[in-house]
């Protein structure tokens, strides 16, 4: 049986499997020039006419946004779709800010609607992920955007948003034969959610190929493309030079039964992964084309021997650490860099603090029963934090719905902005109390906490106790003590 060239990614939307990413116009563009957009367009319409209908871009991604526009002006809409993403700055946002980048790239791209607007976060701990997705969904309601997305969000917090009313259709992230972080409890998420997984990274910036079979290891420096400085990191991560040979060695003899290159083997894998809608392979517009390749991603079918190989292959290699996204949120950075420079200069603090006369630091977060009450959110004297009880708040909202799991995550990210603003990190944690509201829950709770606190293994209590307030069905203090 051959794979459909075409999928419904939604209600109402369509798209081409083979989805054409325009990340390779920033590089292209590196040296401050840019790429002549009439003749990017040109290039474009030849893979529309092939039928590879769908193009995936965002507001960084050099002017791959006028250049849809252009293209847009030239040649019409009829059966493409167009995919941008929103990567605001981290820290406060306003929903001002969150309007205007939508009309941004609605100016950019010469329409009255954005197919699919996907949506990326630097941080979790600080809640303004929270408030720029709700607002999306607003803009959504309104008509600007067709659906939203997200691009490289983990597990947990993919958990959080399904479980709060947040209609999210689609999660962009790093899926190849390098990388299968989202093969696990991501996929199993999506496939319960019916949230479909757009697939980056399947040919490894061309590493996945015939030409670096048996070739020498290159040195990671900027003679490199951005796309390959990022992908060497991850073969490194995978196990390094020489376990990717022999991945390449595996690859080739199948590819080769198949008629076919390795990198189209290595993306028509991907193809066939539960959950996987699609797979974006990058094009340098006007410099390698890919249009044949991917229209021979639909007329392989692999046997059970060759699905072997491949697995046995991939067996060998080393997991690339974390979940998906995490490259961009914590070491080891698998970026172009090997940092956040090219994208961020600074986390600003997930809350305020005020230093008192006693010279203990309070951090709050602005809820009204701070006030009230008379609580913060966290407290430090001297180098030991205090965290209040803890709920899945986010102003009059409760985050995670009826999912034990998705409310405990979000708690963490309160706990762990805290302690953040106050100096420290989840790191310092030495003993957390949780409360659960069923005895049922227990279980979840307590993977959700393992997952978060793997390695860090702090002193715990969890009991059963009637909570404050309706829909609560944990809640947990913590200490941490700064080294």
């Amino acid at each position: 049986m051959t794979l459909s060239k075409y999928t419904e990614l939604a209600p109402g939307l369509t798209i081409s499997r083979a989805l054409t990413g325009l990340w390779q116009i920033a590089d292209l563009e590196r040296d401050g020039n840019k790429v002549n957009a009439s003749e990017a367009a040109k290039h474009m319409k030849a893979y529309v006419d092939a039928g590879f209908t769908t193009f995936d871009m965002a507001d960084h991604y050099g002017s791959s946004e006028e250049i849809t526009g252009v293209f847009r002006d030239t040649y019409g809409t009829a059966a493409t779709q167009f995919f941008t993403k929103w990567v605001p700055s981290p820290g406060k946002i306003t929903a001002a800010q969150v309007r205007g980048a939508v009309e941004k790239a609605m100016r950019r791209m010469k329409t009255d609607r954005i197919d699919l607007m996907q949506f990326h976060a630097w941080q979790y701990a600080h809640p303004s992920w929270v408030d720029c997705l709700f607002w999306l969904q607003e803009l959504k309601q309104e008509g600007l955007i067709g659906h939203l997305g997200l691009t490289n969000f983990d597990t947990a917090h993919l958990q959080i948003v399904v479980n709060s009313g947040i209609e999210v259709v689609s999660n962009q992230v790093c899926y190849s034969l390098l990388d299968q972080r989202a093969a696990g409890e991501m996929t199993s998420l999506c496939l319960k959610h019916g949230v479909k997984l757009l697939a980056f990274g399947t040919v490894a910036g061309g590493f996945l190929s015939e030409k670096w079979l048996g070739k020498p290891e290159p040195v990671l420096n900027e003679s490199l493309t951005w796309s390959q400085m990022k992908y060497k990191r991850f073969i490194d991560a995978a196990g390094g030079w020489e376990r990717f040979q022999s991945l390449l060695l595996t690859l080739q003899p199948i590819a080769q039964k198949h008629g076919v290159g390795i990198a189209t083997l290595a993306s028509h894998y991907m193809l066939c992964q539960p959950a996987v809608a699609g797979v974006i392979i990058g094009a340098r517009l006007g410099q390698s084309q890919h249009v044949a390749e991917n229209e021979r991603l639909f007329s392989i079918q692999l046997d059970a021997a060759d699905l072997s190989k491949i697995q046995s292959a991939l067996s060998s290699l080393q997991k690339i650490p974390g979940d998906c996204g995490d490259e961009y949120r914590k070491a080891p950075f698998l970026t172009a860099s090997g940092d956040l420079s090219h994208h961020i200069d600074t986390l600003p603090s997930p809350y305020p603090t005020v230093e008192g006369a006693d010279g203990r630091i309070k951090a709050l977060s602005g809820t009204i029963w701070e006030d009230i009450a008379g609580f913060s959110r966290a407290v430090r004297k001297g180098n030991h934090i205090l965290v209040s009880g803890t709920t899945a708040t986010h102003g009059v909202i409760r985050m995670g719905g009826d999912d034990p799991a998705a409310q405990m995550h979000f708690i963490i990210d309160k706990v762990e902005g805290a302690i953040r603003a106050l100096g420290g990190s989840l790191e310092d944690v030495v003993r957390t109390r949780i409360f659960v509201q069923r005895e049922s829950d227990w279980e979840a709770v307590s993977r959700a906490h393992g997952q978060r606190f793997a390695g860090i293994q702090p002193a715990n209590t969890l009991v059963q106790a009637t909570l404050i307030g309706e829909g609560y069905l944990v809640e947990m203090e913590t200490d941490a003590l700064l080294s």
